[in-house]
């Protein structure tokens, strides 16, 4: 996994079993893309633009897969999944 502090992308997580590449993005998105070879993945990580190299090599390059983990973090999406219930319950 690659943490970058600048740009658009935020994490780069890498499964070298799967071969599989999930980006987080700033917007709490993440796309993920299968049969990425692990060299992209380094290359991306030591890339000047992260986000330009993942425009230009990666995005149309690979097939888009299932994000292995969430870019929302478990967060509700309106408040009814924050506090619960319905609004008929009162």
């Amino acid at each position: 996994m690659k943490t970058f502090n600048s740009g658009r992308i935020r994490k780069a997580d890498y499964d070298a079993g799967s071969k599989q590449l999930d980006l987080h993005w700033d917007d709490g998105r993440v796309l993920a893309y299968k049969h990425v070879p692990e060299e992209v993945f380094r290359r991306m990580c030591a890339a000047p633009n992260p986000t330009t190299y993942w425009e230009d090599r990666i995005a149309e390059e690979y097939p888009k897969g299932t994000p292995r983990s969430s870019g929302a973090g478990g967060k509700p999406k309106d408040l009814r999944d924050l506090f619960g219930g319905d609004d008929e319950s009162k």
